[in-house]
C-alpha cells in the first residue's frame, strides 16, 4: 500500500499533462487503495498490466489509466500505463512481419510529462515502418492525446473525448494549516533556489515565475508535437484545439483534431481492408452517402481548409441535421 502512495505522492511533485487536475490523482488514490485492499482481502496476487492483443494481422495496445514514465504497481493494478510498456510493445508489433498494423486502444486522462515527448517522437518515426493507427475509447486526455496524435490516424468514439493539451504543477502551501497546530518546519538547504516552492512557506513571485517558465517550455514542446502529429501550424493547436479543455468527438473532428468518428471495431476493420493507407482517408463518420464522406474527409484530413460547407456535411453525417 505504501508503494501505491508513494508513486502517487511523487507524481503529483512532477509536471503534468493531466486531465482533471489535481482531482485526477486524488481519484486515482482512492482507486488504488480500494483496488489494492480488495485484493489483499481476497487474497489474490496483483496480476500483471493488460497485454497486447491481435485481431488478425492488426495488433492493438492498451494504453488505459494514468500515464507513467515507468510501469510499477499502479499499472500492475491497471489503474495507470507505463511509457515504457508502450515502447516494448510497440517495438515488438514493429518487428513481428505477421503484424500489418498497430492500434493504440486510448482510454487516458494523460500523466506525468516525463517520458511523453519521447515516446511521442518514437510513435511518429514508427508510423513510417508500419502504419499506426490510435482511438479515444473514450478518452485521450492531455499526455495521452500528445501520443494519440502522433499516429497515421486518431478517432474518436461517437461519445469520448479528445484534447486537454496544456500542462500544470501544483504548489501547495500549508504554511497556515502548520502555523495552526503550533508547527514550524525549517529548511537548511545550499544553493540559492534549491528549496524554491517547497510547500512550507507561501508561494512567491520569483518561484512562480520560475514554475510558470518551466510549464510554458512543457507547453510549447507539447504543441509543437501536436502540430506536427496533426499537420496543422501551431497556432491552430493552441487557438483552436480546445485551449486546454477536453472536445467531444463532432467538435474534435470538425477541429482537425482527430480524423473521425468510429469505434475501435470500425477502424479495425478498415485497417484490414486490402489497400488500407495512412493517408487519413479512412471513413470516418457512417453515411450512405460515400462520396459527400470521401469529401469530407480530406477537408477534414487538411487535404485543403476547411470550409463552411464541410462543417455542415459533418453534422449532417453526425446526425445533427
Amino acid at each position: 500500500m505504501m508503494n501505491v502512495l508513494f508513486e502517487l505522492a511523487l507524481m503529483s511533485s512532477q509536471p503534468l499533462a493531466l486531465h482533471g487536475g489535481g482531482a485526477g490523482l486524488t481519484t486515482l488514490e482512492a482507486r488504488a487503495v480500494a483496488r489494492a485492499g480488495a485484493l489483499a482481502a481476497g487474497g489474490q496476487r496483483i496480476s500483471p498490466a493488460t497485454q497486447t492483443t491481435r485481431s488478425g494481422s492488426i495488433a492493438i495496445i492498451p494504453i488505459h489509466g494514468m500515464i507513467t514514465q515507468r510501469s510499477g504497481l499502479l499499472s500492475a493494478l491497471g489503474l495507470a500505463t507505463g511509457c515504457d510498456q508502450i515502447r516494448q510493445a510497440l517495438t515488438t508489433a514493429i518487428a513481428d512481419r505477421s503484424i500489418s498494423g498497430i492500434m493504440l486502444d486510448i482510454d487516458s486522462p494523460g500523466g506525468c510529462i516525463y517520458g511523453i515527448q519521447e515516446l511521442a517522437d518514437e510513435i511518429f518515426k514508427a508510423r513510417s515502418a508500419k502504419p499506426i493507427y490510435a482511438i479515444a475509447n473514450s478518452l485521450a486526455a492531455s499526455a495521452a492525446y500528445w501520443i494519440g496524435a502522433q499516429c497515421s490516424e486518431l478517432y474518436c468514439t461517437p461519445s469520448g473525448q479528445v484534447g486537454s493539451i496544456g500542462v500544470y504543477i501544483e504548489h501547495s502551501d500549508i504554511s497556515q494549516a502548520l502555523a495552526i497546530n503550533g508547527q514550524k518546519v525549517s529548511i537548511i538547504s545550499a544553493g540559492r533556489f534549491k528549496a524554491e516552492g517547497n510547500p512550507y512557506i507561501p508561494l512567491d513571485a520569483t518561484a512562480r515565475a520560475a514554475i510558470q517558465g518551466n510549464v510554458d517550455q512543457y507547453y510549447s514542446t507539447f504543441t509543437k508535437a501536436v502540430a506536427r502529429g496533426r499537420g496543422v501550424p501551431v497556432a491552430r493547436v493552441r487557438d483552436g484545439m480546445g485551449q486546454g479543455r477536453c472536445m467531444q468527438a463532432k467538435d474534435a473532428a470538425l477541429s482537425s483534431m482527430t480524423d473521425g468518428i468510429a469505434t475501435l471495431d470500425q477502424v479495425i476493420t478498415q485497417m484490414q481492408r486490402p489497400g488500407a493507407s495512412t493517408s487519413r482517408t479512412v471513413a470516418t463518420v457512417q453515411h450512405s452517402g460515400l462520396a459527400r464522406n470521401d469529401r469530407l474527409r480530406l477537408e477534414l484530413s487538411g487535404a485543403k481548409p476547411v470550409s463552411h460547407d464541410s462543417k455542415r456535411l459533418a453534422l449532417e453525417l453526425a446526425g445533427e441535421r
